[in-house]
């Protein structure tokens, strides 16, 4: 019982923080390659290193912040850091849900194409409906997804790396010395990391285990390298292919191609649908969160078939956008857009009024333990 409570508190919440950040592209490795591949292969771990530290820094400081005022949907969390300005993060979460679905929906459809042939509409449609299946039965079943996916995730990653590097660590010990100028990197690394590190305040209910504020601290410190690690493996394995690789729009499969490994592909490519899975029901239950606690304030609970409309309208209405734009143009332009807002309404405010309020708080005793608990 100590164990699963210590997973809880100290690494759920970086599992679940990986859920959103893992996406269609960094799965896929689109992301990797748009964002650090740029800088070359050295100067892409720096970005890499930059991005895993910047995200420990503010899923720390929000994991705190939401523990120290009880703030476990974005709703609430926005409205003590914005007060009545808190609706622009709505608009934000909302661009940011339709974009990372519509670039979802097109992975998962590339990946049925891939492995079965299939049409593009057949992998985007199970993606849709396993979404549906999952957010329906509620917050213990996306935590548990978050959880089981989370070890094939690690594992899988473990075993690209040692095939990897069992058939290609000369062509990455080459693509490692190519001598690429190291420039763009602190722009690439802060961008990726802006980008994503919004998922530190979608996954606030499963913050719901906290007990102290060394729970908040530590589970936000490590939620970084549980979310980098496995990008960091990946991209390893990418230089390998370097430059080639760029212009790949599922670095991915170009790599698992090259590997002659039929079973494994199979394998990796089901670990990245149930990735997208995983992120996409982040990204959702968030919104089923702040329902759920708007309808908590009125002595309701949130009925069933309400569950069903709201998850299936965020995702129906969303991945479909992506079959006429494209997965490489959405990662490129859209991501870069969404990092600026989220830079603007989420990390400018934190590092200001929520340092703010937390010192508010710890003055006045009010707002979460101030020091550890008994464990469940």
């Amino acid at each position: 019982m100590r164990f699963f409570s210590s997973l809880n508190r100290f690494v759920l919440p970086g599992l679940a923080f990986k859920a959103v950040v893992i996406g269609g592209g960094y799965a896929t490795g689109r992301e990797l390659v748009e964002f650090f591949m740029p800088s070359g292969p050295v100067g892409g771990l720096y970005g890499m290193a930059l991005a895993m530290a910047f995200w420990s820094l503010v899923c720390a400081l929000t994991f705190l912040l939401a523990f120290k005022l009880r703030a476990y949907d974005y709703q609430s969390f926005f409205r003590a850091l914005l007060g009545r300005f808190d609706f622009a993060f709505e608009i934000v979460y909302f661009a940011n849900v339709i974009l990372v679905l519509a670039v979802f929906g097109s992975a998962a459809g590339a990946i049925g194409a891939a492995l079965l042939s299939a049409p593009l509409i057949a992998g985007t449609l199970l993606l849709v409906f396993a979404v549906l299946a999952v957010c329906a039965a509620g917050q213990g079943a996306a935590e548990a997804v978050f959880k089981y996916v989370s070890v094939l995730l690690y594992g899988v990653y473990t075993i690209f790396l040692a095939l990897s590097l069992w058939s290609f660590t000369p062509q990455i010990a080459q693509g490692f010395q190519i001598p690429v100028p190291a420039t763009g990197w602190i722009a690439g690394g802060l961008t990726y990391a802006s980008y994503n590190v919004i998922g530190a305040v979608l996954i606030l209910p499963v913050l719901r285990h906290l007990k102290s504020e060394r729970d908040a601290i530590v589970s936000g410190l490590l939620a970084g390298p549980l979310a980098m690690v496995p990008a960091i493996v990946f991209f390893v394995c990418l230089v390998a292919f370097y430059p080639r690789v760029l212009g790949e729009a599922l670095p991915s499969d170009y790599v698992l191609t090259a590997l002659h490994q039929p079973i494994f592909h199979i394998l990796f490519q089901l670990m990245v649908f149930f990735a997208l899975l995983e992120c996409s029901v982040g990204f959702v239950q968030a919104f089923n969160a702040r329902v759920d606690v708007h309808n908590a304030k009125r002595g309701r609970t949130t009925p069933q078939w309400l569950r069903l409309l709201v998850t299936g309208s965020l995702t129906f209405g969303s991945v479909f956008i992506a079959s006429t734009i494209g997965l490489v143009a959405l990662i490129a332009t859209g991501y870069r857009a969404m990092a600026y807002a989220v830079m603007a309404i989420f990390l400018l405010p934190l590092f200001t009024i929520g340092l703010v309020r937390i010192a508010e708080l710890r003055r006045s005793g009010r707002g979460g333990a101030l020091v550890d608990q008994p464990a469940e």
